[in-house]
């Protein structure tokens, strides 16, 4: 895996350049959160992350059983939840992440199709990590 670069720009309170395998992105704070709203927040970069991943993992298993899958739509929305109000969490107190994640596909899939590439969806690489136990070892450089 490629390494990302996060360098803060000094043209905002929270604006930073992100480098990633040769691209250029800008990412800050919503201007409610104090930000300018230059760029995508921090959870903006996670929903396009399950999002992108989601959509290619689903068009690499259409094309593989040569599916007629024309085109894949994800939306995602991220929100704070009471703990209690989650039926399959294993969390009881306090607040938890939910993320929404609606995909729309389009073309003449029959409903075992469908149904098949909802379930792979589950599989993605980064819907993997999010369910996963995940190890952020930090050091100063």
């Amino acid at each position: 895996m490629g390494e990302v670069i996060v360098t803060e720009t000094g043209g905002g309170k929270f604006i930073n350049r992100v480098e990633a395998a040769g691209h250029t992105l800008r990412a800050d704070e919503p201007s409610v959160a104090g930000g300018n709203d230059a760029g995508p927040s921090p959870y903006d970069f996670l929903l396009a992350s399950l999002g992108t991943c989601t959509s290619m993992t689903l068009r690499m298993y259409a094309e593989r059983r040569k599916w007629p899958l024309e085109h894949v739509r994800v939306r995602l929305s991220h929100e704070k939840i009471h703990a209690k109000d989650c039926e399959e969490c294993e969390t009881e107190d306090g607040r938890i992440d939910r993320i929404e994640r609606e995909i729309v596909l389009t073309g003449d899939l029959d409903e075992d199709q469908r149904g098949r590439l909802l379930e792979i969806a589950e599989k993605c690489p980064v819907h993997r990590t999010l369910h996963s136990e995940v190890d952020i070892v930090t050091h100063e450089g």
